[in-house]
């Protein structure tokens, strides 16, 4: 990393929306970013910010791959552009973006460099940002940990498969919550591989996150008994026949990475393949689910 620069990406704006699309976009993918208009042009820019030059191809190619499916949702944003800002001012401040995030009374998410008391039973999951797709700020991503969490009890060990798995953030937090076996997948070999790196640096042994696609993913046996499907919602809705195959009879699955526009269409597509809503939560503009599996494999 260069003393002396900052590395970002920019994007071009012409949805009209004032940019509130591209602003679900980046909070998905929790990057730090900010967004300049030129009201005479007019012109709306957002500039995507990155810890280091690695972080942002990373960034880069993630949103390479999410902008044909997010402009057929109203983001007309250009393909992301590189750009070397001298740093300045501007040192640190990136950082002030991410804080420790309480998830429940025993679940922690925090970045390195901020504390975490260490207390009996306490959770304490540690992941930076800019590296990697998934903090846990994001409404999607905070749906899911709250489903690990509550669906985690003593003396119940249930098998967990993390689907779009980004940063690995919810395989980690299966692991130390008790889950096992656990299985993890991202259509991206980037994310992966950041995945990787964050399961080895939280001392995490029974992951091994693989790269796959949800619309082929298969399982063995009978499937698992908790699916986190953090995709967004119309590949869910498109996937749903094989999404449904990985959750065994009884089993549950979340579905999360849904615009609440969207969540009731995509309930009632499981819904007719034998899922029972059993919970939705709503935050901001995202809405997830929890579903359990009635109808046989």
């Amino acid at each position: 990393m260069s003393d002396d620069i900052v590395y970002a990406l920019t994007l071009d704006d012409a949805s009209g929306d004032g940019g509130v699309m591209a602003d679900e976009l980046f909070s998905a993918l929790e990057l730090a970013y900010s967004s300049w208009e030129d009201k005479e042009n007019p012109r709306l820019v957002h500039t995507v910010y990155c810890m280091d030059s690695d972080a942002r191809l990373a960034a880069a190619a993630e949103l390479s791959r999410l902008l044909p499916d997010w402009r057929k949702l109203g983001a007309e944003l250009a393909d992301p552009q590189k750009l070397d800002i001298k740093r300045e001012d501007w040192s640190e401040v990136w950082k002030k973006y991410f804080h420790v995030i309480q998830v429940s009374d025993r679940l922690f998410i925090k970045p390195s460099w901020l504390e975490c008391e260490a207390k009996p039973g306490r959770v304490v999951v540690e992941l930076d940002p800019g590296m990697s797709f998934g903090t846990g700020q994001h409404a999607t991503t905070l749906f899911c940990l709250g489903v690990l969490d509550s669906e985690a009890k003593p003396g119940r060990r249930l098998s967990v498969l993390d689907a779009g798995c980004g940063s690995g953030i919810l395989a980690i937090a299966a692991s130390k919550l008790g889950y096992g076996p656990i299985g993890a997948f991202d259509y991206d070999p980037d994310a992966v591989a950041v995945a990787k790196e964050n399961i080895r640096k939280n001392g995490i042994s029974n992951v091994s996150p693989t790269v796959d696609d949800a619309a082929l993913y298969r399982v063995c046996a009978d499937g698992y008994d908790l699916v986190c499907a953090n995709i967004l919602g119309h590949l869910l809705k498109a996937y749903r026949h094989n999404i449904a195959s990985w959750v065994k009879p009884g089993g549950l699955l979340a579905l999360s990475g849904i615009l609440t526009t969207e969540f009731d269409g995509v309930a009632g597509a499981f819904s007719e393949l034998g899922f029972a809503e059993i919970r939705r939560g709503t935050l901001r503009e995202w809405t997830g689910g929890l579903f359990r599996r009635t109808g046989k494999k």
